[in-house]
């Protein structure tokens, strides 16, 4: 019995070694990334690649065969494709009959399109700190095809006279989420750093209104800000006084009337006219989906929303003077009360909420993973098993599944989530469901998680999104 476990799995680990590059031409020359169940197969080793056939479990009741996966990917490198995103597991799942037939058909509007003209908007960070340097490393994982957001250039203030190679060791080593994966070197002449062969030109800048974008060959670019200093308008619109820049995404709440986007939710009504818009905020995104869910089935009367929130950058390390009421206290020994906006700021994404949900958040001792416990009342009665089985089909088979995750294991701790791309991941295991009560906990990653649903917004705005397969 060991002995043909240990044959398949060297089988297995010999097919996962043949189809790392055709996954690698796939994605470089043809801009199709691969993916199972939202695991992406860009960059990874074979080891890793069998650890995503093998995540499949989770989804489908059994691990994805490895076999069929090298069938229909070796079948995609035959189609000419052009940019596309395509969920293999889910793709093999859908199929019923003839592979071949089934594929053609499926992705018919991208086979013999690999020689379309790429779609490139340049984007400048402004601000490298805790979202602006992980909006970098996921811009930088995803230049590989050369389409889509080019990083050109990260605006700062200049803090020392080393500067630069400061601001390239805290991209290169992040004590939460490890080290970059590639290579970083600094051009001190250029004032550039470059990350796996792309050049990101530092530009020092004290006022957002004064850069010439267009002197560093940066045209039309997506200005992200992610700074917080300029929540409104007026503050924001700064930017568009700099030539070169077409376009502000703020990666925080915005006041006013900005539109507040959410992604999976209401991207939908970016226009193209829209020139200053917002990614809400890591605790809106994170409930916004899975209330949403649950509304439409059960709807929702009233709820609170508690977030257990990882402390931040505007917290005090010691005690010390802090303008904001309880924050001067030693964020890395203290739990403190403080407000969110999130359950307001969900009545801007879904208008039906409006007068529907309070909340509080409580900063914790860890410095990133957080989790939002929605008490909720609902229109109808439900079960823990049928709130629960809602939940989870939305992870797997609803608009919202590159969003919503969901989770059933009694060992999971908040260190686990680390680097989860979803806004929310559900704890199936801590649900509560009695008469028309309910009670869903939802982990997120409030830096990665929110940064990737930073990076789906930004996409939105500058239409460059790739077609999603299977539909």
């Amino acid at each position: 019995m060991t002995s043909n476990l240990s044959q398949n799995w060297d089988d297995d680990l010999v097919t996962a070694e043949e189809l790392i590059p055709i996954i690698g031409r796939l994605y470089r020359q043809n801009g199709v990334v691969l993916s199972i169940h939202g695991r992406s197969l860009i960059n990874r080793s074979p080891i890793e690649l069998l650890k995503a056939h093998r995540y499949a479990r989770h989804i489908d009741g059994r691990p994805l065969d490895v076999s069929k996966c090298s069938t229909l990917v070796r079948l995609l490198d035959q189609l000419n494709l052009g940019p596309a995103s395509i969920d293999v597991a889910r793709l093999l799942a859908t199929n019923t009959g003839d592979l071949e037939g089934f594929v053609r058909q499926e992705l018919a509007s991208v086979i013999d399109h690999s020689n379309d003209a790429p779609q490139e908007n340049d984007v400048v960070l402004y601000g490298f700190g805790r979202i602006g340097r992980l909006v970098a490393r996921i811009l930088i994982a995803q230049a590989g095809d050369h389409r889509g957001l080019n990083l050109r250039a990260v605006v700062v203030r200049r803090g020392s006279e080393d500067d630069l190679v400061k601001r390239a060791s805290l991209l290169r080593r992040d004590s939460v989420h490890g080290p970059f994966e590639g290579t970083i070197t600094v051009d001190q002449h250029n004032d550039t750093i470059i990350a796996n062969g792309i050049p990101i030109r530092v530009i020092y800048s004290d006022s957002p209104a004064t850069i010439d974008y267009t002197a560093y060959g940066i045209n039309s670019a997506l200005i992200i800000d992610n700074t917080g200093r300029w929540r409104d308008e007026q503050g924001l619109s700064q930017h568009l006084e700099s030539k070169g820049a077409a376009k502000v995404l703020l990666t925080a709440p915005g006041k006013g009337e900005l539109p507040n986007i959410v992604y999976g939710i209401n991207h939908d009504e970016i226009t193209p006219d829209q020139r200053v818009i917002t990614a809400a905020s890591c605790t809106t995104n994170a409930i916004t989906p899975v209330l949403k869910v649950i509304d439409d089935v059960f709807g929702i009367n009233f709820g609170h929303v508690e977030t257990v929130h990882s402390f931040t950058n505007d917290q005090n390390l010691i005690d010390n003077f802090h303008k904001g009421e309880r924050r001067g206290r030693s964020a890395v020994l203290n739990m403190v009360i403080t407000e969110t906006g999130a359950a307001s700021a969900v009545a801007r994404v879904l208008p039906s909420f409006a007068g529907k949900l309070t909340g509080n958040s409580i900063r914790v001792p860890t410095p990133d993973v957080s989790m939002a416990i929605l008490n909720l009342t609902l229109d109808k009665t439900v079960t823990k098993l049928e709130l629960n089985q809602v939940l989870r089909d939305a992870s797997l088979e609803s608009s919202l599944r590159n969003q919503i995750d969901y989770i059933e294991s009694p060992e999971v701790v908040s260190t686990d989530f680390v680097g989860s791309n979803r806004a929310g991941i559900v704890d199936g295991l801590a649900t509560i469901g009695q008469g028309n009560h309910a009670v869903v906990y939802i982990w997120y990653d409030n830096e990665n998680g929110y940064s990737h649903q930073v990076l789906r917004v930004a996409q939105a705005v500058a239409g460059v999104k790739r077609v999603l397969f299977p539909r």
